[in-house]
């Protein structure tokens, strides 16, 4: 007779999962050799800090079989570590190995086989069978033309840091300025429009969320006109010289417009907090950030409390910010817990922090895991890792202690696993209620609705948000019309709130951010 975590896991294996946050290339998704496996960052960061020299990891020329020769030589320190574990798992449920080591003396025919299997032409199709995943967010550039690629597998995500941190860099407004087609002629109206025609090119093509990654240092706050423009100003003129305040200011001007588009598209804005680049340059390439447990949620508080209808999904870097994490996710609606991101995704510290979630956060704002890979292979064994101890959790602490059935447990394990990432993150097209889904247009301002009624939104002249023209019938039945612009203010309403004093918003951190191509 199986026991309750035997029946827990073995129901929450049968879920058939969505990844919400990879890395993975939707035009090459999976690996081609055992190269792209053991050159995934973990074990070429984890081979350097053993002792292997960084000139025998990265190696300018080496063949996939040259790499992986090399890197093999430095296994042997790292077989104790959950990372390693994964390697082992997608090595056997893969490729159909049964070693449990690799090492200098056998990789040769591992990488053979690996070379010979990943060699199919569906090997991506049967990766993601075999792993049981039916969908998986990515992280695109601002500028992906998000073509050639079915994106009801492969979801698109609008990824803006380089948009927030990298605009006073002359590449980056080029290709902002090309992509869009939105000329920036010095003015802030410029830049968002050039944002809004990004964001509606990803809505229009599937996109379910916008990410960003965010140092420790990073307070969002609204910046004035006035404040914005001088930055602008500076940065169009001294560009990667112009001073750190003036690309800060513009920096959180950009942030800032971005949560107002993700308020208007109804998109999720997930934040990645707290990653200090560039700690140690001597490192292998993506093996060079660390934590800061310097940061505080008390930073985010003010665009918490601006955007009440934005879902912010947020990812800590440190298990440390976690109790952090789950009081905010306690008080605020919009504030989600997401995942088990980096230096936390091991098993203890999922364990500390699945348990503190579970218990303090009402489960309909958990996201459980993503897997955050490169390729897909690495989806089912960081998941399974995560069942794993979410089977423990479920157990120990609701079956065992709280006298939970296991079915109620397996509800709760289904929920955090996938039933909340189809919540939080719903397919893209604006629900109209009236037997109609709104398609977003990236040709102009207007999105059009298909199915009956054939109606276009217009955009409302106060707030500029696209809303759904009351019908005559509406009107003539007197029935309340929840797309209708809202009535004019009574004279004893507000109809705007307090301005916010320049002093607080020209409140500059000197400190300037370089977040690079990694999470």
């Amino acid at each position: 007779m199986s026991s309750p975590r035997d029946s827990i896991l073995e129901a929450l294996r049968q879920i058939t999962l969505i990844d919400p946050h990879t890395h993975i290339n939707p035009l090459d998704p999976a690996s081609r050799t055992l190269a792209d496996l053991l050159g995934y960052h973990y074990y070429t960061e984890l081979a350097h800090s053993a002792g292997m020299p960084k000139s025998r990891i990265e190696v300018p020329g080496a063949s996939p079989r040259e790499l992986v020769e090399s890197l093999a030589g430095g296994m042997e320190p790292l077989t104790n570590t959950a990372q390693f574990s994964w390697l082992i798992d997608i090595c056997r449920r893969f490729l159909g190995w049964e070693g449990d080591v690799i090492g200098r003396h056998d990789w040769q025919e591992l990488f053979d086989r690996s070379e010979r299997v990943m060699a199919s032409a569906d090997w991506a199709e049967r990766v993601l069978e075999q792993s049981n995943v039916a969908a998986v967010f990515l992280t695109n550039d601002f500028d992906d033309p998000l073509e050639r690629f079915d994106t009801a597998t492969f979801i698109p995500c609008l990824r803006t840091d380089e948009l927030v941190f990298h605009l006073h860099k002359p590449d980056v407004r080029q290709r902002l300025a090309a992509a869009s087609g939105v000329a920036l002629d010095g003015s802030l109206m410029s830049i968002r429009m050039a944002l809004e025609q990004r964001v509606r090119h990803f809505v229009s093509r599937g996109a379910r969320a916008c990410a960003i990654s965010l140092p420790p240092h990073f307070s969002p706050a609204p910046v004035s006109d006035g404040r914005a423009t001088t930055a602008w100003d500076a940065v169009l003129k001294q560009g990667e010289s112009a001073e750190a305040a003036n690309r800060d200011a513009l920096g959180r001007r950009v942030f800032w417009t971005i949560a107002e588009l993700c308020d208007q598209y109804r998109l999720p804005l997930d934040l990645m907090i707290g990653v200090n680049r560039n700690v140690y340059p001597a490192g292998v390439h993506q093996g060079r950030d660390l934590y800061d447990s310097r940061v505080s949620l008390i930073q985010y508080a003010e665009l918490f409390n601006a955007f009440p209808d934005v879902k912010f999904p947020i990812s800590v870097l440190a298990s440390v910010t976690n109790q952090e994490l789950v009081s905010y996710a306690w008080i605020f609606p919009n504030v989600i817990t997401n995942g088990h991101w980096w230096y936390s995704n091991t098993p203890s510290f999922i364990r500390r922090d699945l348990a503190a979630r579970l218990e303090a956060v009402p489960s309909n704002k958990q996201i459980g895991y993503y897997s955050d890979a490169y390729k897909l292979e690495f989806i089912a064994p960081k998941f399974e890792m995560y069942r794993q101890v979410l089977a423990d959790v479920l157990t120990e602490d609701f079956v065992l202690r709280r006298n939970w059935s296991e079915e109620r447990a397996i509800a709760l394990g289904r929920q955090v696993l996938r039933g909340n990432v189809e919540e939080i993150f719903p397919n893209i097209g604006i629900e109209t209620g009236r037997g109609e889904t709104a398609t977003v247009s990236d040709s102009g301002d207007v999105i059009f609705l298909t199915g009956e009624g054939g109606s276009t939104l217009v955009p409302n002249p106060i707030t500029g948000e696209l809303v759904l023209p009351a019908r005559d019938s509406d009107r003539e039945s007197g029935e309340d019309d929840p797309y209708r612009l809202d009535p004019e203010p009574s004279d004893d309403e507000e109809r705007f709130g307090p301005p916010i004093p320049d002093d607080l918003l020209d409140v500059i951190d000197p400190h300037d951010s370089d977040p690079n191509e990694r999470h």
